[in-house]
């Protein structure tokens, strides 16, 4: 599996997460965020044991590449 940075949030006081990887082998991607901890929003949705809710602010939306590229970066650093 090779990891590939996609985006980090530059206005993030947090060490720039959220952090948004693309996964070249799963073909999927990985979004490293915030964790949902307030139990009255958890309870508006079913969340599935083996799955989670991260939350993440609405200006990281316009860092993620669009789907014709494929879900390959333009040049990928590899976190391996």
């Amino acid at each position: 599996m090779t990891l590939h940075l996609l985006c980090k949030d530059p206005e993030s006081p947090n060490n720039g997460s959220p952090t948004l990887y693309y996964d070249d082998v799963a073909g999927t991607y990985l979004l490293q965020s915030w964790k949902i901890t307030d139990a009255g929003r958890l309870a508006s949705i079913v969340v599935p044991d083996h799955e989670t809710v991260v939350e993440f602010p609405e200006r990281l939306l316009k860092l993620f590449p669009p789907p014709e590229t494929n879900c390959t970066p333009a040049q990928p650093q590899d976190l391996t």
